[in-house]
């Protein structure tokens, strides 16, 4: 059983706890999911925590706003139970995280479809030539008559292939670089955009490369204002990069419930493998490791849900410390798990390549040193954020 005892920290209001007990129940219920056919489980996936009210805190309605500690123990929960229970809702709020923010009010329609698990939402902002770097974005969107007409490649795009809509970032040109960025709501079914190809990973999601071929978008179909594109995705990832950590830490806490399992009942030389000090510095280490991950996690959550206008480096710290640490961890628990660590079927291998890609989605690790260092230089008057 995962350590609840977080749940009493001050970070956290009844309405939490609530929630985590009520999540807990329906994950015993319905998860894990057949993986056989990834596009079939994700589509399942998506009605059923829309069907269970849980997509509902994916996206906020009218008069709503996203509250990001609730974002954050439902992905370390579904994360704990099926990896990709947490991808279909993580992609769900991501996807439509720009509406959420900043759509107009026909825009907004589609939450009401979303947050019910009756459409699936995609995030385009990375192509082959610019990951990290969205400033150097080369998807455009050129004007034409009363709209825009959008061309270019995004890749590695969750969702890609399945998604009824996608949220896609080009260059508009109203100044160089990240300033002349824009948001658009695009319809799978617009003329011009075409699937190249499905890609496939170690730890297997709904992924596509994409191509926009001359397609026609209405005015209508952007979000905020021409220009601040770069603003759009920054804001979204500032409510959503948390909530990365928060997934890799339910990783890591059913890591160390499977090696807790696995060391008070395995036996070398007559007694528990846990007898040993070595196994036990590991578990020490594991719980530390998780402790402090949960603390930078909810704190950025918190902070975003206080009013901070901006969390970007307590995010990044969550993200980081988070994403690392449960790869640590999970390496452990494989090691303690001997050769079945490492065997098809055995929780620990399934988390070993799950937790790879949350080091690099949404900002790799790395980027997130660099936005940390440069927050903190910031704060001391000797650099620029």
């Amino acid at each position: 059983m995962a350590d609840k005892s977080f749940l009493d920290w001050p970070f956290f209001e009844a309405r939490h706890r609530d929630l985590a007990q009520a999540l807990e129940a329906w994950c015993a219920a319905h998860l894990p999911v057949d993986h056989g056919d990834v596009d079939a489980a994700c589509r399942s996936l998506v009605a059923l925590l829309g069907a269970g009210g849980w997509l509902r805190h994916s996206g906020a309605g009218e008069g709503e706003r996203l509250d990001v500690r609730t974002l954050c123990l439902i992905r370390e929960t579904l994360a704990r139970h099926d990896g990709l229970a947490d991808f279909a809702f993580a992609m769900q709020g991501l996807g439509m995280g720009a509406v959420s923010l900043f759509g107009s009010p026909d825009q907004r329609l589609w939450l009401d479809r979303t947050r019910t698990g009756r459409a699936i939402s995609a995030f385009a902002l990375t192509e082959p030539g610019a990951g990290s770097d969205v400033a150097n974005t080369a998807t455009r969107a050129t004007r034409r008559g009363g709209g825009y007409v959008l061309n270019g490649e995004k890749t590695y795009i969750s969702n890609g292939g399945i998604a009824d809509l996608y949220v896609v970032f080009a260059r508009t040109g109203e100044a160089p670089g990240a300033k002349g960025l824009s948001a658009f709501l695009m319809p799978a079914d617009a003329a011009g955009l075409e699937i190249v190809a499905r890609i496939d990973t170690m730890a297997p999601h709904p992924l596509a490369h994409l191509r926009f071929n001359d397609v026609v978008l209405p005015e209508a179909a952007l979000i905020g204002r021409a220009g601040e594109g770069f603003k759009v995705a920054m804001s979204v990832l500032d409510v959503f990069r948390a909530t990365v950590g928060a997934a890799a830490l339910g990783f890591a806490r059913r890591a160390l419930d499977e090696t807790l399992a696995r060391v008070t009942t395995r036996q070398i030389g007559g007694a528990p493998l846990a007898n040993l000090q070595m196994v036990q510095g590991h578990i020490a280490e594991m719980a530390l490791e998780i402790d402090a991950s949960a603390l930078l996690v909810y704190r950025a959550a918190w902070a975003k849900d206080m009013g901070a206008p901006r969390v970007s480096r307590e995010a990044a710290m969550a993200k980081l410390m988070a994403t690392e640490a449960a790869q640590r961890v999970i390496d452990a628990a494989v090691q303690l798990h001997g050769g079945d660590g490492v065997r098809k079927g055995f929780a620990v291998e399934s988390l070993y390549r799950e937790i790879r890609a949350l080091r690099i989605y949404e900002g790799a690790s790395d980027v997130q040193k660099v936005i940390i260092a440069r927050a903190t230089l910031a704060e001391c008057g000797t650099g620029e954020v």
